[in-house]
């Protein structure tokens, strides 16, 4: 009988098993295929489709701000560079991508290690907040952080009283930078924790090792490369992100404009060389971004094929 039922079945797929009726064919039709049976030309096709999309879409785009930046010459592109808004743009970029990432590498690590290793009332709760910046624009996450802390938000007179600044000053860039991208670290830690299991950890606890030991010896060295990809990610959003940024930042030039911020200014300046200058950096942060990110999937690959060796 087990035989039988073994025949009306035969691979489509690498390892996988379809029902013959559910493509079409008559028992004992089937044939074991995958992608690379596909005749040349199909294959071709895709390829050439593929590598046009990115010509048109990613190096065309890429090579036309390189382009542009340096149309007037080396010396006016460095002389944009170094203009003091743009140095001033810099280093506010750097700083909050600097107090961002730690902050959401420390709330990543600690939400996925709740999460994937132990179960509490409102864990569904907490896996949607994490995802609420992903569901919510962030011009709206701007206009949030200017009803709470705004002069007549919820907290604008007591800030005012004490003579605190929040909106349109570092630490309201700060917290936007914070909100649109706390979701990179948890959610690449998340899957990959809950797929290790809780095999290690309870052995390890149960010869006597503490809760930091079983964390650093066992689980860390387990979700390095995941942790390493989630801060790349996270990183690369932090410099790049603009809608957040723009609501509570109030475009003061000098002091609470980032990079892509100052971009726009000069831009509507027609400003075009010094605008594409700038906008060449956040295009080289973002090829050092993809390189670092291929480098991190390698190392991640070739170490979960030595172990499955």
């Amino acid at each position: 009988m087990a035989h039988a039922q073994t025949q009306r079945y035969d691979l489509i797929w690498d390892d996988v098993w379809v029902p013959e009726a559910l493509i079409g064919l008559e028992p004992g039709r089937a044939k074991k295929r995958d992608a690379r049976s596909e005749p040349a030309w199909v294959r071709a096709s895709l390829i050439a489709i593929a590598f046009v999309f990115l010509l048109l879409f990613l190096f065309v785009p890429l090579a036309a701000v390189f382009t542009e930046a340096l149309r007037k010459g080396w010396d006016a592109y460095v002389a944009a560079i170094v203009e003091p808004d743009a140095l001033s743009a810099i280093k506010l970029t750097l700083l909050a991508a600097a107090i961002a990432v730690p902050l959401n590498l420390a709330f990543g690590v600690a939400a996925a290690w709740a999460i994937a290793k132990f179960e509490f009332r409102g864990k569904s709760l907490l896996i949607t907040l994490i995802d609420l910046p992903f569901s919510v624009s962030p011009v709206i996450a701007g206009l949030i952080y200017v009803l709470i802390f705004g002069l007549q938000g919820w907290f604008g007179p007591w800030l005012s009283a004490h003579d605190v600044k929040i909106i349109f000053a570092v630490p309201g860039i700060v917290l936007a930078t914070v909100f649109v991208t706390f979701p990179f670290v948890a959610r690449e830690l998340i899957p990959l924790m809950e797929a290790q299991g809780r095999d290690e950890e309870a052995a390890a606890i149960t010869l006597g090792a503490s809760g930091w030991q079983t964390f650093r010896r066992v689980t860390l060295p387990n979700i390095k490369w995941g942790l390493l990809y989630g801060v790349i990610l996270c990183n690369a959003r932090a410099m790049g992100e603009f809608g957040a940024v723009s609501v509570v930042s109030g475009h003061v030039r000098g002091l609470t404009n980032t990079m892509p911020l100052h971009v726009e200014i000069l831009y509507n300046e027609y400003n075009f060389a010094a605008a594409f200058a700038v906008a060449s950096l956040l295009a080289l942060l973002a090829l050092v971004t993809l390189v670092l990110k291929s480098i991190v999937e390698w190392h991640a690959g070739g170490e979960t094929k030595g172990s499955e060796a």
